[in-house]
């Protein structure tokens, strides 16, 4: 194959500066973010109802892991061609993507509508978060973005609490289908933000390279995994037909996603990201936080009910000082950050407060005060707050602003591909440890209901004589806490990967990397990405050299000369 001249690229138009077009543009973004994060939570206190009402108790599953599947598999799409074609057409093609899901739902006769709405709005909820942050990148050099990144923590943080809170309201006041409506006010409120403030660099001229070989490989692995986390150990047994054919598709689809990728000219999940050990460390990182924070809040809320005897509300409202924690935080490292420049440290002692909050819920009996309990989840909030954000930043700051949004949805979805694992290896190791202590403590009759084991709720617990509910209450506790004491060496590991990290200056301008090699000719099999460049020069930049454009010249035309004298260079 013949060698190839990597394009120029052309100038892109600047971002805006002033603080008050930041700001309008930033609250546009907040509205988006929340429509998103709200939309992950609001339907958990209603579903009950909504497949009540639909009459689909056997499909209650599919209306949650519809909108998950459909966003992890967009975040690296929606990176990539935001990179590729830039933000603003497809930040308001998401935001119509998540109404008109929204419009679907909302109007939902039966569970099959429902559930197609939900995949719809997955569709467009998942690029409102990546593009949201990538956008933040492009008007906000990284010096500065902290703080707004910190806000953008706090805003999931609230709708972590108010999601629940809200569906509730919406059930038990006008309507679940309210849980769809508000939605639209929002997005056009969002939209029109976007087409008035929003003032973006253009991507590529010309016709853009799409990786569609790896997009359906990456949707065929990350369907694979989803549905593995999800239905095994509890549709499916682990050991059934279903979920090994699934474990072997995953496989099978990842690994060609990593040959296809390799070979692409302009890969979805681009290799040289991988080639940076601070997007590595920081991506591993966040995929163990994904991996205890969400396996940690999908069952502590059983937890309340069963063994403290909460209601479904107050179950909620007690998860309040978990997200004030994680809200105070997040904002308050962001404004750290931005002030004094220096990073590194936030993440790594905030996995060790997050490890030492886990520690101590392994330690809950059945007879701990509720306030208590509470503090231990403030202090996983603290945790997790220095770490979450930080870490977005670290990848960011890692890459010039031509693949931001490419390396800010890779980071994302490892995250939540944590996410996944978490809340099924939590909920495997729980239920399997709580069907045996069951079996082991209850007398030959059993709780006496119909049902048995199987049809334990609140009310029905609370309602069995004390000597019965004790057992049950210490069957939970004894379940669940073993578990917390499980991630606590992974989230320490996470640690131990943080310090190697590498603290690089946050740049204080917006560069795009523009200065890019013309000479460097490379096979056409294997064109490295013109970021490579860009990567080059930000690290030439920091090293403090006097020329950092003509040291890039000098370094690109020495690799030339080699690459002549050598022939053409293949695959790596």
């Amino acid at each position: 194959m013949s060698a190839t001249t990597a394009p120029a690229p052309t100038a892109s138009t600047a971002a805006p500066t002033s603080k008050r077009n930041i700001l309008l543009v930033f609250a546009g973004l907040m509205v988006t973010m929340l429509l998103a994060s709200l939309d992950q939570t609001i339907f958990s206190t209603a579903l009950p109802t909504i497949v009540g009402q639909l009459h689909g108790v056997d499909l209650m599953l599919w209306v949650t892991t519809a909108y998950i599947l459909a966003s992890t598999i967009v975040l690296p799409v929606y990176g990539k061609l935001g990179d590729l074609i830039g933000r603003k057409g497809l930040f308001i093609i998401a935001i119509s993507l998540f109404m008109l899901g929204s419009i679907i739902g909302g109007l939902a006769p039966d569970m099959g509508q429902l559930i197609a709405g939900r995949a719809i709005q997955g569709l467009g909820g998942g690029g409102l978060m990546i593009l949201s942050q990538a956008i933040i990148a492009d008007v906000v050099p990284a010096r500065e973005r902290g703080k707004y990144m910190g806000i953008m923590g706090g805003v999931f943080a609230l709708s972590s609490v108010a999601g629940p809170l809200l569906g509730g309201w919406f059930t038990e006041g006008p309507g679940w289908r309210w849980g769809f409506w508000m939605n639209i006010p929002l997005g056009i409120l969002a939209i029109l933000s976007a087409v008035m403030f929003l003032h973006l660099p253009k991507g590529q001229q010309g016709k853009p390279r799409i990786d569609f070989a790896g997009m359906i490989l990456l949707a065929l692995a990350s369907t694979g995994l989803v549905l593995t986390t999800t239905w095994g150990g509890n549709t499916y047994d682990w050991d059934s037909p279903t979920i090994i054919g699934l474990i072997v598709g995953t496989v099978v689809a990842a690994i060609a996603f990593i040959m296809v990728e390799r070979r692409a000219s302009e890969p979805i999940m681009p290799p040289f990201l991988f080639k940076q050990r601070n997007f590595v460390f920081t991506t591993i990182a966040g995929l163990i936080i994904g991996i205890a924070m969400f396996g940690a809040l999908a069952y502590l809320p059983t937890y309340m009910q069963m063994v403290t005897g909460a209601n479904a509300t107050q179950a909620g409202l007690l998860m309040i000082p978990l997200m004030a924690g994680l809200l105070i935080t997040s904002i308050g490292s962001g404004q750290l950050v931005s002030r004094t420049g220096h990073y590194k440290f936030l993440p790594i002692v905030g996995t060790i407060i997050t490890a030492g909050s886990l520690l101590l819920l392994s330690t809950m009996t059945a007879g701990m005060p509720v306030w208590i309990i509470c503090a231990y989840l403030a202090i996983m909030g603290i945790g997790l707050g220095m770490c979450m954000q930080i870490l977005i930043l670290i990848v960011q700051n890692t890459f010039p602003l031509r693949v931001v949004g490419t390396a800010t949805a890779s980071n994302n979805y490892f995250r939540q591909i944590g996410a996944s694992l978490g809340t099924a290896i939590v909920g495997s190791l729980f239920t399997a440890k709580l069907t045996t202590l069951l079996a082991e403590r209850m007398p030959a009759g059993g709780t006496g209901t119909a049902g048995g084991n199987n049809s334990l709720t609140p009310d029905l617990v609370r309602a069995l004589p004390a000597s019965v509910r004790d057992i049950i209450i210490g069957s939970y506790n004894d379940a669940l806490t073993p578990v917390f004491l499980l991630m606590v060496p992974l989230v320490l590991a996470a640690t131990v990967l943080l310090f190697f990290v590498k603290e690089k200056p946050l740049a204080t301008t917006l560069d795009r990397g523009e200065v890019l090699s013309e000479s460097l000719e490379v096979d056409g099999a294997s064109r490295v990405s013109l970021a490579t460049d860009a990567i080059a020069l930000e690290e030439i930049r920091a090293a403090g050299s006097a020329d950092p454009d003509a040291e890039l010249a000098q370094l690109t035309d020495d690799e030339s000369e080699a690459a002549k004298a050598s022939g053409p260079r293949h695959s790596l």
